[in-house]
């Protein structure tokens, strides 16, 4: 399966967790939900997985963590937040590059309609 139609079913999960729920509960709940429905379409799922940084020679675990890895091919980054920030793309592009990953998916769920919430993120897709 590709980056792309990996992304295309957690487009869909996360329409349908924010028909239901709606806007406002915290990142937590939201992640479990959404890990909960991509297992349903049968998607292999990490949650609140490592990425180490590697310097030089130097392998470092300081305790970044992506909120799901689907298929070990795409990064989602859950926020339930005001609005996005810049930093909060460039944090995801970093975690790709970091992960050796090619598609990001930044979702945040307290928006009025999820389209303005959800963006992808790419590294050399």
């Amino acid at each position: 399966m590709t980056e792309n139609e990996i992304s295309k079913i957690i487009v869909n999960a996360c329409y349908k967790i924010h028909t239901t729920l709606g806007p406002g509960l915290l990142e937590s709940v939201y992640e479990e939900v959404l890990s909960f429905e991509l297992k349903k379409s049968d998607l292999d799922i990490k949650r609140q997985c490592g990425i180490p940084v590697v310097y030089e020679t130097q392998k470092l675990d300081l305790g970044f963590r992506a909120d799901l890895i689907v298929e070990d091919k795409v990064i989602i980054e859950i926020k339930s937040i005001e609005s996005i920030a810049p930093v909060h793309q460039k944090q995801l592009l970093t975690y790709l590059r970091l992960a050796d990953k090619r598609l990001g998916i930044l979702v945040n769920f307290n928006e009025a309609l999820i389209k303005n919430g959800i963006q992808r993120i790419v590294n050399n897709l």
